[in-house]
């Protein structure tokens, strides 16, 4: 295959990639944890919102700390969710570069 050709279709690849990344870092993703707590997170895994279900009541310390825990539960949730759609939508681009000899990306 003719180097130019080559290039011109890595840089092709290397376009793509850069516009599916943008649109998983502008992508919002929602967990909720407990039915009580829902958080929005950007795929930059930048946190949007924290959402308390307006039935929850805290009438004790320990109260505070199980909300803590379902924010915490939420946000993982929601970034095990960015990791998944990142995988499925940049994996395949990792295989077409291991195709010119690997260590490209």
């Amino acid at each position: 295959m003719n180097q130019q050709v080559l290039l011109r279709k890595l840089q092709k690849m290397q376009k793509e990639m850069e516009e599916t990344q943008k649109a998983i870092d502008e992508t919002v993703f929602q967990a909720t944890a407990g039915g009580v707590v829902t958080v929005e997170v950007y795929g930059t895994k930048e946190l949007k919102a924290v959402k308390v279900s307006d039935d929850f009541e805290a009438e004790s310390k320990e109260d505070l700390e199980m909300l803590g825990e379902m924010i915490v539960a939420a946000s993982n949730e929601a970034y095990k969710q960015i990791d998944k759609t990142t995988q499925e939508k940049m994996g395949k681009y990792s295989a077409l570069a291991g195709g010119f000899g690997g260590g490209l990306f």
